[in-house]
């Protein structure tokens, strides 16, 4: 009962947030109410003319005995006004639907502009702990979701509550009695239709999750469709896709099924309201309290006063399925945003690269430390080597030197600034990063290479790919730097993917680097070529090389070995070797690995 009260009052908040989306535009809203309720007056008054026009006919047929009696002239004038007002109606409700629909696609745009910025505001830890296809099903589905709904009820939300009050008010000028048999059917609908709802909105809200984790299934199984072949798990993707299908089909059907019985329901029962007001209403013609056209404006107005709560109970279930939509937003919109840039920031006009750790912890997890008590100084211009075995916090560094995460105690200084009084849009503008998991965008292989540096001119940008190799294969492409990478950049290799990037960064030319896995897709001949190119970039420049390949980091400065979260060892190569450590231990595997793979080649 109290789970039931609570998802109750979510869904009355959901309600009144997606209807404060409409209050910018209270002015537009006004005007197509105002067209709404002036297409509902002049429908309204088409029944009673059409009575006139009935008992002109009826009173000339009795008084006269035949037809010549009827006064043509006089029940022509009166179609005629009747047929102005349903074309004046008419028009008012085609200008309020352009209105109803000029008003959700301003609301829908800066709902989505809502959305886009707030996932920039939100922290990498957010993506961490959410499927990247649940995260798209909210920014697309749902939205879109929500858009459609509200185009399409709130136009006949709006007309509905004012035909059922002006068709009341009018039948209970031609007869109360009439009037009260069909108010009495009114509570045994509303009542059908708000349990119906309610049963009706959690299984729309099961429906939506289920499409995020469809979505997010076949995000992970398309990006990954070379592993997933490559070890034979194709199947058993098939099966895992065939069970979330399977879901997602449950769900939607229950949702529809319940949502879909409100409308037959209240058609029922406005079926029964109108057979009585049929019976009653030929029992009061007969006793001469009633005219005849009267009895047939009533019957008119009954099926108008019935149509549109069976329209509002329609528009109800339709609107559960967007409040499941906008739940799902509104939870996006509410995570918890990174913390707030300093107010006002600090400057660093001239980066000289100095960076210093002091007493440094953080965790992922709440309960689990990974960094602890770290401290560490990096001169200018200093190449600093990062390596340990697999979870040792390695790329947690770079994270947090980047302010991709926020340490939990200490403080990273940069040329003697704190880095959290910098925003952080300055602070990475410093930095040049080259990530293990290349990443490139729909577009020329010339403006992924200027992605950091968009006014760089060609030439700086070919200048950029020769020092670092790349200019070698872009040349063998047939529109060399004028190729079109598609969106899985299936049109170059891996190794290739990591010298655009590379050449990325290099073009860029920030006062600090930081390598992570840089060389890890490309041969031994590629990465000794892109050694030296390494050496050239780092140059005057403090650099941050996190690497597995020991072959790559000989000629650092510094090299850090860590484990668990703390800096084990640090010195030199050589320094490192003749202390016989964790460092000269692991270069030895590495050596013997080495040996293995030369002599399983021979």
């Amino acid at each position: 009962m109290v789970a039931a009260d609570s998802a109750s009052r979510v869904r009355r908040g959901t309600a009144r947030r997606t209807l404060g989306l409409l209050r910018p535009h209270r002015a537009l809203v006004s005007v197509a109410v105002a067209l709404g309720i002036g297409g509902v007056v002049l429908n309204a008054a088409g029944p009673i003319l059409l009575g006139r026009a009935t008992d002109l006919v009826f009173d000339g047929i009795r008084h006269a005995h035949g037809a010549t009696g009827v006064d043509f002239d006089a029940i022509s004038r009166v179609l005629l006004i009747a047929l102005a007002l349903f074309v004046a109606a008419a028009l008012l409700t085609l200008f309020q639907g352009r209105l109803v629909a000029a008003v959700v696609q301003r609301v829908v745009f800066t709902l989505r502009q809502s959305v886009e910025a707030k996932l920039a505001r939100l922290p990498l830890r957010y993506f961490d702990r959410h499927p990247a296809g649940d995260v798209l099903s909210r920014v697309t589905n749902d939205v879109d979701n929500l858009q459609q709904t509200l185009q399409q009820t709130l136009s006949q939300l709006i007309t509905a509550v004012f035909s059922v009050l002006s068709m009341l008010v009018l039948m209970l000028i031609i007869s109360p009695l009439l009037t009260l048999i069909m108010v009495a059917c009114l509570p045994v609908s509303v009542l059908l239709a708000a349990r119906i709802s309610q049963r009706a909105q959690p299984r729309f809200a099961r429906q939506w999750s289920a499409t995020g984790s469809l979505n997010a299934h076949v995000e992970e199984v398309y990006t990954g469709h070379a592993l997933v072949k490559g070890f034979g798990r194709r199947e058993q993707a098939e099966r895992v896709f065939d069970e979330h299908n399977e879901a997602l089909y449950r769900a939607g059907a229950r949702a529809q099924f319940v949502s879909g019985a409100i409308e037959p329901a209240m058609m029922f029962v406005a079926n029964l309201g109108y057979v009585a007001v049929a019976v009653v209403g030929a029992l009061r013609v007969v006793a001469g309290t009633l005219s005849i056209g009267d009895v047939q404006a009533f019957v008119l107005y009954s099926r108008q006063f019935s149509q549109p709560i069976v329209e509002v109970a329609g528009i109800a279930a339709r609107l559960q399925s967007a409040l499941a939509s906008a739940e799902r937003i509104h939870e996006l919109l509410d995570a918890d945003e990174q913390t707030p840039d300093a107010d006002p920031p600090a400057r660093l006009p001239a980066v000289r690269g100095h960076v210093r750790f002091e007493d440094v912890d953080f965790r992922y997890s709440p309960d689990t430390p990974l960094i602890e008590n770290l401290s560490l100084t990096v001169e200018p211009g200093q190449t600093v080597a990062v390596v340990g075995p697999t979870g040792a916090g390695k790329t947690t560094l770079g994270n947090l030197l980047m302010r991709f995460y926020d340490t939990d105690a200490g403080r990273i200084l940069l040329d003697d600034t704190d880095i959290t009084t910098l925003t952080r849009e300055d602070l990475r503008s410093h930095f040049g990063l080259v990530l293990q998991d290349a990443w490139l965008f729909s577009g020329t292989i010339a403006e992924n290479i200027a992605y950091g540096r968009p006014d760089a001119t060609r030439a700086e940008v070919e200048e950029a790919a020769r020092a670092t190799c790349a200019d070698r294969f872009i040349h063998t492409l047939p529109d060399g730097y004028d190729t079109v990478l598609d969106e899985e950049s299936a049109n170059v290799s891996a190794g290739e993917k990591q010298l655009i990037t590379i050449a990325r960064a290099f073009l860029a030319r920030p006062a600090i680097l930081l390598l992570d896995e840089a060389t890890s897709s490309v041969d031994t001949r590629t990465e000794a070529l892109i050694q030296r190119a390494m050496r050239s970039l780092r140059a005057g420049r403090t650099s941050f090389v996190i690497a597995h390949r020991l072959s790559t980091i000989r000629d650092a400065d510094l090299i850090l070995v860590m484990d668990s979260g703390r800096v084990v060892e640090q010195g030199t190569h050589d320094q490192l070797l003749a202390a016989r450590g964790p460092y000269a231990r692991l270069h030895a595997a590495v050596d013997h690995r080495a040996g293995l793979e030369d002599a399983a080649s021979r």
